[in-house]
């Protein structure tokens, strides 16, 4: 519900009670003596889906930008006659519309509102940028969490959506230069940051060590899933915006798509790793696109259009121009993410095949300590090598299993693709420790043998005598 007043300007006042009257609508005037501009002041409350269509109504006698109109969020009016408009209205909205949005005037306030001046935007994208990438390198998801609630991002993408649909260019060029600012500030920042810890050795990792942090190697590898992330916090911002309910939970719900992947970036970017540069910034990339199109969508199909009429066409023609190439280009950026689903599947049924497989060749009295597979390639990873350690009695001789697991790794291990030439002879080297005792373990004496195949994958299989209880 909405409570709004008008001020009516002079040669005005007639037609505007007549509009008023026709819609059934209660209302009070109150003469302006103030100035010969206005001659009178005129309130009455509406329903939320009545206020677009009685506002265009008056545009039409005169109540335009140069009157000053206020609309109030209502608590509580107790009418029966406003009952009966509600109904009327409620009944009245077709299936473009939804009878419980905002108007189009309401909901461009709201979009401007959402998008802060540039030096607030600028420093508080900073601070979230810092603080998530702080979150990460701590493992902290609390942290993390709350840099997502510091984010300034919901405000540029809506503001882009809606001056698209209304055709408000100015609201479009702000929202767009907002986002492009926002995303290379929060990896600017992140990097430095990073940059920062690494150079001071308050992080003394290595950069395996870095992405092996659990929230970090959780961002490395995106997937499809990260893209219905994305999707769902641009339809779910779209859709509080026009409702007028809080966006603060939604605004979470989009920096959780933005904010930790581009700290990510700056992190490979601190790190020298070319490769979680490239996966993270198209998860990036993706999420951006995929909320500014998806609200698009929404905010379209909710209803909303330009004030003037004759400006709807040109703006159905910009949204659909915008919605085609938003769309083509998620479509060739979620391809990548489509490989590194594949990949990350493929990686997952090598080695849950390779663990089976050692397990199968273990003897009773044996066990599995540890299995460490290294990778290669990017987006494709292709195992490299695999190292079995292997716990054994200490009062036994290392079961003599080398040779089977060596063989059962190899079956399964990917072949090198060659495409239009013969498939080459490796020869590939496989080295098969001794057993090692706690005291010689760090630096194994190995005797090896010489095997060929097609897969180019090294079988490390390191023995370590464990005490049974």
């Amino acid at each position: 519900m909405r409570f709004v007043q008008v001020l009516v300007p002079a040669g005005t006042h007639d037609a505007v009670v007549e509009v008023i009257t026709d819609e059934n609508i209660e209302y009070a005037i109150t003469d302006e003596t103030g100035t010969d501009e206005y001659e009178a002041i005129i309130t009455f409350p509406l329903p939320t889906a009545a206020v677009e269509p009685v506002l265009d109504q008056l545009r039409t006698v005169g109540i335009d930008t140069d009157a000053t109109t206020v609309v109030l969020e209502a608590e509580t009016v107790v009418s029966d006659k406003f009952d009966k408009l509600d109904e009327a209205y409620s009944n009245d909205s077709d299936d473009t519309t939804d009878g419980d949005r905002i108007a189009r005037d309401e909901l461009l306030a709201r979009a401007n509102e959402l998008a802060p001046g540039i030096g607030p935007f600028i420093l508080m994208t900073i601070v979230s940028a810092i603080v998530a990438t702080a979150g990460l390198l701590l493992d902290s998801p609390a942290v993390v969490v709350g840099s997502m609630v510091i984010a300034p991002l919901i405000g540029p993408a809506m503001s882009t959506s809606v001056g698209t649909v209304v055709d408000d260019t100015s609201l479009v060029a702000r929202g767009v230069k907002l986002q492009i600012l926002g995303g290379v500030l929060a990896i600017v920042s992140a990097a430095g940051f990073a940059f920062m810890l690494r150079t001071v050795q308050i992080v003394p990792l290595s950069a395996v060590e870095v992405f092996e942090i659990g929230e970090v190697s959780q961002r490395l590898a995106p997937d499809v899933l990260s893209l219905v992330i994305a999707l769902g916090a641009g339809a779910a911002g779209a859709v509080s915006l026009a409702s007028g309910v809080s966006t603060a939970l939604v605004g979470v719900m989009i920096a959780a798509a933005l904010v930790p992947p581009t700290a990510v970036v700056g992190i490979g970017l601190a790190w020298g790793t070319p490769r979680v540069v490239a996966g993270s910034a198209i998860l990036v990339l993706v999420n951006f696109i995929a909320i500014n199109l998806v609200a698009l969508i929404a905010l379209w199909q909710l209803g909303y259009r330009p004030q003037s009429w004759f400006r709807t066409s040109e703006a159905r023609s910009t949204t659909l121009t915008r919605i085609a190439v938003l769309t083509v280009a998620l479509i060739i950026l979620s391809s990548a993410l489509a490989g590194f689903t594949y990949s990350s599947a493929q990686t997952a049924a090598f080695e849950e095949q390779t663990n089976a497989a050692i397990n199968a060749e273990l003897p009773p009295e044996a066990i599995m300590l540890d299995l460490t597979v290294t990778y290669s390639g990017f987006p494709a990873r292709t195992p490299q090598q695999v190292i079995v350690t292997v716990g054994y009695p200490s009062t036994t001789e290392p079961p003599a299993i080398a040779d089977a697991i060596d063989a059962r790794i190899e079956s399964i291990a990917p072949v090198t693709p060659y495409i239009g030439a013969k498939i080459p002879f490796i020869d590939q080297n496989r080295s098969h420790p001794r057993a090692m005792s706690p005291a010689d373990a760090e630096s194994p004496t190995r005797e090896s043998s010489n095997t060929h195949s097609t897969r180019a994958i090294t079988v490390e299989l390191r023995y370590i005598p464990v005490e049974r209880t």
